[in-house]
């Protein structure tokens, strides 16, 4: 089933409390804009495959059962989390958008983007709305089991305030940079596994998007592996530890267990009234 959104469609916004379940059907999102969660808390995102999304028009959107009003327009990302907690992005795949593949904005928090593979894009995810919106750093967002495939550029993630706990990923050999940031983040990268590409100038995992100023933002590394001359720049000083009580916390592996725990990153192969595997 692939969805193909027209330009201006007027929608039905959702109040939260939704699921989007892919789990035994094939679901695509591609060739239009594609999904926006916006002002919204507990909804999940399951096992569908979002791909070339395009940027549309304002559209007037029914907000509540007794209103309607303009939205802005679609930048052309795959998913785009705005004003919105506790948000649950899980086995998707997404690839080849005009904007970014995921883009976590305007104080958003509670965020979970898990067991998903990104492949074929430039831009991408992005946490943060820019590095003057100081409410962003409220933003917990969590990037766990995820696979980050060929072709990609940079942003797996970049960070501009708030902070990340970035576990148990693979990056397979990206183009400029795999976890950047911009504005003061605290990213702690747990368990990950770092494969760099051949090219000399691409071997390290971080990438401040500043000159200088930087020595004290918080970026710390434990458990990661890397391979073939990849390495991580830390900073800072104090401690990184997770911002969670222990009951939302879990057990981060060593990174070399990685590429078996991200093996199924992406929609699972599912049969209805069958367990997917």
């Amino acid at each position: 089933m692939v969805g193909n959104c027209p330009p201006n469609p007027q929608r039905t916004s959702a109040s939260g409390y939704k699921t989007i379940d892919g789990r035994g059907a094939k679901v695509e999102i591609a060739y239009g804009p594609c999904i926006t969660i916006q002002q919204v808390t507990n909804v999940i995102v399951h096992g569908i495959s979002i791909h070339d999304c395009k940027p549309a028009k304002y559209g007037m959107v029914r907000s509540s059962t007794t209103h309607v009003g303009h939205r802005k327009g679609s930048d052309g990302d795959a998913i785009a989390i705005s004003g919105s907690s506790h948000i649950w992005i899980d086995h998707c795949y997404l690839a080849s958008c005009t904007d970014g593949l995921i883009d976590v904005i305007h104080a958003s928090t509670g965020i979970t983007i898990s067991n998903n593979y990104f492949t074929q894009h430039v831009k991408v995810m992005l946490l943060g709305h820019n590095d003057n919106f100081v409410q962003d750093v409220n933003m917990k967002v969590t990037v766990a089991f995820n696979h980050f495939g060929p072709g990609l550029v940079e942003r797996m993630p970049r960070v501009r305030r708030g902070y990340a706990h970035v576990a148990n990923n693979r990056y397979d050999k990206w183009i400029m940079y795999a976890i950047g940031g911009s504005a003061d983040p605290t990213i702690f990268s747990e368990g990950n596994y770092f494969i760099a590409s051949d090219k000399s100038n691409s071997k390290e995992v971080t990438k401040r998007e500043v000159k200088g100023g930087w020595n004290n933002w918080r970026w710390r590394t434990s458990k990661d592996v890397f391979k073939n001359g990849a390495y991580f720049v830390p900073s800072g000083y104090g401690s990184v530890d997770l911002p969670y009580s222990s009951a939302q916390r879990f057990t981060v592996a060593p990174g070399n267990m990685v590429p078996s725990l991200t093996a199924d990153a992406g929609p699972l192969n599912c049969n209805r009234n069958l367990p997917c595997y």
